[in-house]
């Protein structure tokens, strides 16, 4: 099934992203990959000549009692969301799509932007991230090479799984033209709970609730005029209502309408909630990733907890940035410089430096992808 796309239209734009990249490798001339833009902001500053996916649009194939869909990279988001939902499917890792990029008049978020970008939403800690659901994947490398890997199916998954690698890259490897994704019938049922806790009773019970046979799909906790637990329960509809009364007997809880909590729930994966809106102008986004059970910690700055305790969004100015990544790293996690809450120079680098090694093996990977640095130089490391 071919949907929104030709083959000619398809190979003519290929052909001039190829020769803009073989060009670009002859000169050692930076490009800045370039979707929908509405994840400009992440990471270091990019300087370079624009490298549009917009031109690759398009549902290549989707069949869904194969439960895979193949798009091209400038596909926008929300048409693929779309396409699955009128039958009964969806991306069960909630990519965020972080709002309308200014100089277009609908959300632009692309299918490309989503798999380099790597951010998941708050289903990750229970059904993966989207690297997960990459079953194979098309793209361009710094020699103008176009290449592919994996394929429609998991079994098609062998050895060094490249088409994994690309997601979360951020661009710097190379410019994805094609993408297949594994996608999961809608589940039956879903409820949403919410209770009234502090942080660190929140967060003993979120582990308690997840060491148990529970269907717990997402949660939230955020303290918003009083500190409040949000827990997501998706599943068969009998496995949801037991669950429902379960873990409201004996709890100061209820249940939320559905209506409400789908809308809130989309919210908060694309930061569109109070805590996010609301932050002073001195203010930067850190995002802190630890283990589950990790405890109450930054607990002077406001915070957003998802991944039943493994995300922090947390609110805190750059000063704060030796604080802040030292936490991190005693928790055994690392933390993001994610978003400025105001314009200015960045000092602080964005991303928590890394090991000897893991720098050592991120040069070796970028080297081979991307020999004369022209995709994306410096989003995540200046000096890559």
């Amino acid at each position: 099934m071919n949907r929104g796309v030709t083959i000619d239209a398809m190979e003519t734009v290929l052909h001039h992203v190829i020769e803009q990249v073989r060009s670009a490798h002859s000169q050692r001339r930076p490009l800045c990959i370039q979707g929908g833009g509405t994840k400009d902001f992440y990471g270091q500053p990019v300087q370079g000549e624009a490298l549009s996916t917009l031109g690759l649009s398009g549902i290549v194939s989707y069949e869904p009692s194969e439960l895979v869909i193949t798009a091209l990279a400038g596909t926008p988001l929300p048409e693929v969301e779309d396409t699955l939902a009128q039958s009964g499917q969806y991306l069960a890792f909630e990519p965020p799509h972080f709002g309308v990029a200014k100089s277009m008049s609908s959300n632009t978020s692309t299918l490309g932007g989503m798999v380099a970008a790597g951010l998941s939403g708050p289903a990750r800690a229970s059904v993966g991230a989207v690297r997960d659901f990459v079953l194979g994947l098309h793209m361009v490398n710094g020699k103008a090479e176009h290449l592919q890997f994996g394929g429609q199916v998991m079994k098609n998954v062998a050895g060094y799984d490249i088409s994994r690698l690309m997601a979360g890259s951020w661009g710097t490897l190379g410019l994805i033209t094609q993408v297949s994704l594994k996608v999961l019938p809608v589940p039956v049922a879903d409820a949403t709970l919410v209770f009234e806790l502090p942080q660190a009773l929140a967060l003993e019970q979120i582990n308690r609730w997840c060491g148990q046979p529970l269907p717990i799909n997402a949660s939230c906790w955020v303290e918003d005029d009083t500190p409040k637990l949000f827990v997501r329960l998706r599943g068969a509809q009998a496995a949801v209502e037991a669950a429902c009364v379960r873990m409201l007997k004996d709890k100061t809880g209820h249940r939320m309408d559905a209506q409400v909590a789908a809308a809130d729930w989309r919210a908060c994966a694309d930061h569109r909630l109070p805590i996010f809106a609301q932050a002073p102008e001195d203010q930067w986004l850190w995002r802190v990733s630890v283990p589950p059970t990790t405890g109450v910690m930054l607990s002077e700055f406001p915070q957003l907890i998802e991944w039943h305790g493994g995300l922090r969004w947390v609110w805190a100015p750059q000063a704060a940035a030796r604080t802040i990544r030292e936490a991190a790293t005693k928790a055994h996690g690392s933390s993001t410089l994610f978003r400025r809450q105001a314009e200015g120079g960045m000092q602080a680098p964005a991303l928590q430096p890394l090991t000897p090694p893991l720098d050592q093996l991120h040069r070796h990977i970028k080297a081979a992808f991307d020999p004369a640095g022209i995709f994306n130089p410096g989003r995540l490391y200046s000096d890559l």
